[in-house]
């Protein structure tokens, strides 16, 4: 954000800002968040000069800082604001069954009414017969849960072996510490502790655009299909309890599977005994232009999903472990007198977020909302794909409303550009001054954008982020540290 941070201040008064937000104290918040806010995934060699930018209010697609400034949010907040912002009928939702019950324990066979509700409507929704919901909070934990359950469910038939979960190479499940181990993006382990071997083990992602040169996608396909058998095989089929996988991986650069990749795997997969975790934290709720994406976009049917992100519009923290009849058959058989399924949390099927997470399907289904997006993510992706004629765009890539631009040094090699460059911050410092925000992911820029944007905000988007492109390629000419030559 360095067009509007200044080093030992706050951001710059924007003069034209509505009146309303003369209420906010930019400069006292910007000072206290400075000092007392830990932000998750913080660049900490910046954050004591260029603190964040405050934002204070929102409404369909745009969010406003506390000076006024409006942008528009291609971020959709952190690929969950899929109903867009500022729905009144969520709020009022929230806040009714506030009243009626803001809490109460799931714990020992209690539930509530949204409780209940929301988990009829899922099973309702999820393909096949993933008619059985665990609630939690987050993605991470949705992750967590999928492990922790597998493991119970082959202790349970007498399988104590399998414990492996194979996961991919730039693949994303979450921060907590289980769900970071089980996340395949090195960078993100830089300086932490995971576990590795032999409960957790990885297989190559798919990356169409950096495969080896002279192979097509389907040949592609077979090479990272015959990996996964094979590390299979050298484990023992035995010893390996699941498969996690994305739909299209996200934080990991947005990677689309080539053809025939997900299919394959999750055959090779019941052909193993190993089952299946669809992680569509991201992928589900619209994004993809279906409530989910596993069967209705790529044609698999997994033993488990996790979701969370647009399950509520990320109106309330939850979250959502959706299993198969076949493993709740198995783990709800009962133990030994007074053992318990001891898993859960103080705030699983939380009313507040239960509550919301049903007005929020209520909005997709009345609007049509994943029709909206089958309709519109097309063109969204011709648009974005027109930003190809630039010299540092290397690819552009995704569905529907899952977008991604690779910025490379030399699109002929696919070079990269050096680490220290921060091509994705520089091009989001640029967008961020003209009223975009998109998110820069190392060499990438992610669009993510609430799945309400029309023509003409795609249309804007697109512009702006060409100027944005341009202006970081005439700074880095002027720099030399890159050059069209």
């Amino acid at each position: 954000m360095t067009e509007t941070m200044f080093p030992d201040s706050a951001p710059a008064v924007v003069q034209s800002a509505p009146s309303r937000f003369d209420s906010y104290d930019t400069a006292d918040l910007w000072r206290k968040d400075v000092d007392h806010y830990i932000h998750p995934f913080t660049d900490f060699a910046v954050w004591g000069d260029e603190g964040a930018l405050v934002m204070a209010e929102s409404e369909g697609a745009y969010v406003y800082d506390s000076d006024g400034k409006r942008y528009l949010d291609a971020q959709g907040g952190l690929w969950c604001v899929n109903a867009g912002y500022g729905r009144a009928e969520i709020a009022d939702a929230m806040a009714e069954q506030a009243r009626k019950l803001a809490y109460y324990s799931p714990f020992t066979n209690t539930t509530s009414v949204p409780g209940a509700s929301l988990a009829h409507k899922l099973a309702s929704l999820a393909p096949g017969d993933l008619n059985h919901v665990f609630f939690g909070l987050s993605g991470s934990d949705a992750n967590d849960t999928a492990v922790r359950i597998i493991h119970f469910y082959f202790n349970r038939l007498g399988q104590p072996g399998k414990k492996t979960v194979i996961t991919r190479v730039n693949g994303y499940h979450g921060s907590s510490y289980l769900a970071m181990s089980l996340t395949g993006v090195a960078y993100d382990h830089i300086g932490f502790d995971i576990i590795g071997e032999p409960l957790i083990t990885r297989v190559e992602g798919p990356d169409v655009y950096r495969r080896s040169d002279g192979m097509t996608p389907e040949e592609y396909t077979d090479h990272l299909v015959d990996e996964f058998r094979a590390k299979v095989e050298e484990l023992g089929a035995e010893n390996v309890a699941a498969f996690f996988a994305e739909p299209i991986m996200g934080a990991g650069g947005v990677l689309v599977p080539p053809p025939g990749y997900l299919p394959r795997m999750r055959e090779a997969c019941r052909e193993f005994g190993i089952l299946y975790v669809s992680d569509e934290v991201v992928t589900a709720f619209g994004r993809l232009g279906h409530f989910f994406a596993s069967d209705d976009v790529f044609g698999i049917q997994p033993d488990i999903i996790s979701t969370a992100k647009g399950l509520t519009s990320g109106y309330a923290p939850l979250s959502a472990s959706l299993l198969s009849d076949e493993i709740y058959d198995v783990i709800s058989v009962p133990q030994a007198p007074g053992a318990e399924f001891a898993h859960g949390y103080t705030y699983s099927g939380h009313p507040v977020s239960c509550a919301a997470a049903l007005a929020n399907i209520e909005i997709f289904e009345r609007e049509d909302l994943c029709g909206h997006v089958r309709r519109v993510g097309p063109y969204f992706e011709e648009r974005l794909r027109t930003l190809s004629d630039l010299p540092i765009v290397g690819d552009i890539r995704g569905k529907c409303f899952m977008m991604c631009v690779e910025n490379v040094a030399d699109k002929a090699t696919k070079e990269m550009f050096p680490p220290e460059v921060e091509i994705g911050r520089r091009i989001s410092d640029a967008c961020d001054a003209r009223g975009l925000l998109v998110r820069p992911i190392g060499r990438l820029n992610v669009l993510s954008p609430p799945l309400v944007l029309t023509i003409d905000q795609i249309d804007w988007l697109v512009d702006t982020l060409r100027a944005g492109i341009e202006e970081v390629m005439a700074g880095l000419e002027r720099e030399g540290l890159w050059s069209t030559g």
